[in-house]
């Protein structure tokens, strides 16, 4: 009798949590029903999720990664033939300026780092350097748009947004597609939500955008008053009424996407809290990603988040440092010693900490780390009492780490002031197309139907940056 109830009792909750994770249903139809479920690639993934460290503002490529040691023998000289309508400012292009920060070469690789950054230089050989990245405008929305979307317009699905798209999520119950942004007062980035939406693709592929102060994500408790059985009954009559429409309407992907939602954010009540406490954490993983650090708590505990959400299963994070504009983002029209210094110090222990403590933990060789803006700086100063850089769309420098890329190498390079991209120049419709590749997406192949044609997230371009990949 015990035997015969007991192996009943099992049966029944093994079919109970088998559907509650969509396997009872096959693979083509599960995916009918829920436009998150995991899909399967083109070809072999190198990485199953990503973590986008977004500096946002512009980080000047010759005061961080890009070691122009000609810059500084021609320090104060006029640029001659330079073309003043390539920044911003028109009006207040100076001479070539070097850089004001100290180089030296870390790691077996030798890879030149400026003084800013001392944690991450520790970490060199994990990074594959893309040095001739160069972008289609000078303008912080249009860029935003264009590093985040492969279009200077919005309205284009972003990068998360494909990637979720195409693979699914392996977590039932958090957001496939998590965006922090800077917490310190200082705003979303310019084109705020339209950095991280889906465009055209349905909905449930946009990113959950976690707020810097208070709950992260608002209405995670049920309403006063209401219970869980009460709720789910509620959710339960939804998806009938909304299911029967589809029946009517099959057309309508939006209405999965709604249904979805409403599933994930009742899952979400219990395991949303969890991954967001990082006070789970011991100790001593706190000290090192620097929350004990005041300069950059606010970093590090988004950092620690984005390790435990991967950890979990969430495919993509992008976590922004630096808010709207000039001096409270890497916008350093002014002042860039101070801009940059100050920026670097919230940044620098925490990434350094991520990249360790994913590689300690096994997650590096699956998760991709990048590393980068919108664009670069200009070499030449731009006025004022303590000279700043202009925006450049010529230059910027990206880095990415684990998930497929090759640590240690350097790929392209710019002209001896760090100018404009010289040597294998790298589009951002390379870059996009390179991390589809790693994701094991072919981007040619992965498209979305709409508006009577197939588009897809490099448009008509881009090339997969092959040295780079391990």
């Amino acid at each position: 009798m015990l035997r015969r109830s007991g192996g009943g009792a099992g049966l029944l909750a093994l079919a109970s949590l088998l559907g509650t994770e969509r396997l009872l249903l096959g693979s083509a139809q599960a995916s009918a029903t829920n436009p998150l479920t995991p899909r399967p690639t083109h070809f072999p993934a190198r990485a199953k999720s990503v973590i986008w460290l977004f500096m946002n503002g512009g980080p000047s490529q010759v005061d961080t990664w890009d070691y122009k040691p000609e810059l500084a023998r021609r320090d104060g000289k006029d640029y001659e033939g330079f073309d003043k309508k390539t920044g911003f400012f028109t009006e207040s292009v100076g001479p070539l300026m070097k850089s004001p920060f100290s180089w030296a070469q870390h790691g077996q690789s030798g890879t030149w780092v400026s003084d800013l950054f001392p944690h991450m230089s520790r970490h060199v050989d994990k990074m594959a350097f893309l040095h001739s990245c160069h972008t289609d405008s000078n303008n912080h929305s249009p860029a935003l748009f264009m590093i985040n979307t492969g279009s200077t317009r919005m309205g284009s699905p972003c990068v998360g947004s494909w990637a979720t798209y195409g693979l699914g999520s392996e977590s039932r119950s958090l957001p496939a597609f998590v965006v922090m942004s800077d917490p310190l007062d200082r705003g979303l980035p310019k084109g705020n939500a339209n950095n991280w939406g889906a465009g055209f693709l349905p909905s449930v592929y946009q990113g959950t955008w976690l707020r810097p102060k208070g709950e992260p994500i608002p209405n995670l408790k049920p309403p006063v008053g209401m219970g869980y059985a009460q709720q789910r009954a509620q959710l339960d009559l939804m998806a009938r009424l909304n299911r029967h429409r589809l029946g009517n309407s099959p057309i309508e992907s939006e209405l999965n996407a709604r249904i979805e939602s409403f599933e994930l954010a009742y899952r979400m009540q219990t395991a949303a809290p969890e991954a967001f406490d990082i006070q789970r954490e011991p100790e001593h993983i706190r000290r090192l990603y620097g929350l004990d650090q005041k300069h950059c708590t606010h970093f590090a505990a988004q950092c620690l988040m984005a390790r435990r959400m991967v950890e979990r299963g969430v495919r993509f994070v992008q976590i922004y440092s630096g808010g709207m504009e000039n001096q409270r983002s890497w916008d350093g029209h002014e002042d860039i010693v101070g801009n940059h210094r100050g920026f670097a110090l919230e940044t620098d222990q925490p990434i350094a900490a991520l990249l360790a403590d994913l590689e300690q933990r096994g997650l590096l060789d699956d998760t991709l780390v990048i590393w980068g803006g919108e664009f670069g700086r200009l070499p030449v100063s731009q006025k004022g009492k303590n000279p700043g850089r202009d925006h450049n769309p010529h230059a910027f420098t990206y880095w990415l780490a684990g998930g497929g890329a090759k640590g240690g190498v350097h790929h392209g390079s710019t002209d001896e002031l760090g100018h404009k991209a010289a040597i294998d120049k790298v589009s951002v419709n390379d870059l996009h197309a390179t991390i589809l590749h790693l994701l094991g997406f072919d981007h040619e192949r992965l498209t979305y139907f709409h508006s009577g044609r197939n588009f897809r997230l490099t448009d008509v371009a881009g090339d997969v940056v092959k040295k780079i990949l391990a």
